[in-house]
């Protein structure tokens, strides 16, 4: 049996790795960590050059699990990314080539420059963690993250991720320019790649499943309960969003707050969990209501101070 306290020292380990790459941007870090825990996947929104690749590699080295990329464009194809059958002579028989979406960390860079069909193709593979190929349905490796980069919707030749994407993430982060000292320390240092290739594995894949079996199992109690059914009904009533949460979502929210709990050494879920993991877990999936004057995020924060504590 897999002892708690064991888990929760090298997910530590993990971040601090990680943030030997990523510098200055622990919470983000912690996020990524939580969300993989989570089993859900992670999307980044952010302008190109900030460290979105570089995450999703570090990470996947730092676990020691197959790390793929694929860079979304217009004109990337459903077989782009599941793979093809191919006719070979001297087999006399099409053998299927699997594509890149067949790793355990899968980087879908520039996602929204896909057309809707390649965006699909993904769609299945993070909901069902199998892909249909030819009428053939093939497993996925375990575990299977995505994490996927957006650029801003304004710039040009980008599709908006339709709500039903959306919703398939379980959280949605941005990294943001680093402060003074951290772009210093990046200016100063070594080449972030080269610094990867240096990395070795802190946690094994094996005890990561684990770990996720141990997030199951992070204790949620009635009243914590009755606070995010609050939570969500707030979502609902009008005031802050055009529309509510799903059950879906309001699971997906409690599952993040789990793993955020499992990270900081406690086997039950506090309402500050629920909390640090809102913003990231519900935004993207609501809609401020119209003159609200806020952003998604402020808007999930106002609300939270709305609601009384249990």
């Amino acid at each position: 049996m897999t002892d708690n306290n064991d888990v929760t020292r090298q997910l530590t380990a993990l971040v601090d790795q990680i943030s030997t790459i990523i510098v200055g941007k622990r919470s983000q870090i912690e996020d990524c960590v939580a969300c993989l825990l989570a089993g859900g996947h992670l999307l980044i929104e952010d302008v190109p050059g900030v460290g979105k690749t570089t995450l999703a590699h570090a990470l996947a080295v730092s676990l020691g699990l197959k790390f793929s990329r694929v860079q979304f464009t217009a004109d990337l194809m459903p077989s782009d990314l599941v793979g093809v059958s191919v006719y070979e002579r001297s087999k006399e028989a099409f053998v299927f080539h699997q594509g890149p979406v067949f790793a355990q960390v899968l980087l879908a860079d520039e996602i929204n420059r896909a057309g809707p069909k390649t965006q699909s193709a993904l769609l299945e593979a993070m909901e069902e963690h199998q892909v249909t190929v030819e009428n053939e349905t093939r497993a996925l490796p375990k575990p299977f993250f995505v994490i996927a980069t957006q650029n801003p919707v304004d710039q040009l030749g980008t599709y908006p991720l339709p709500e039903s994407q959306l919703d398939r993430f379980l959280m949605c982060i941005t990294l943001g320019y680093p402060d003074r000292a951290s772009e210093r320390a990046l200016l100063a240092g070594e080449d972030r790649r080269q610094a990867i290739e240096r990395l070795q594995p802190v946690m094994s894949p094996e005890l990561l499943r684990s770990a996720q079996t141990l997030v199951g199992a992070v204790h949620a109690a009635d009243a914590l309960l009755d606070y995010l059914q609050a939570l969500i009904q707030a979502t609902r009533s009008g005031q802050w969003f055009d529309e509510g949460l799903s059950p879906r979502a309001g699971i997906a929210w409690l599952r993040a707050a789990r793993a955020r709990a499992l990270m900081t050494r406690r086997d039950y879920v506090a309402p500050d969990d629920l909390q640090a993991v809102a913003a990231q877990t519900i935004a993207h999936r609501l809609v401020p209501v119209a003159g609200a004057g806020r952003g998604r995020a402020e808007q999930v924060r106002a609300m939270l101070e709305s609601v009384a504590l249990p």
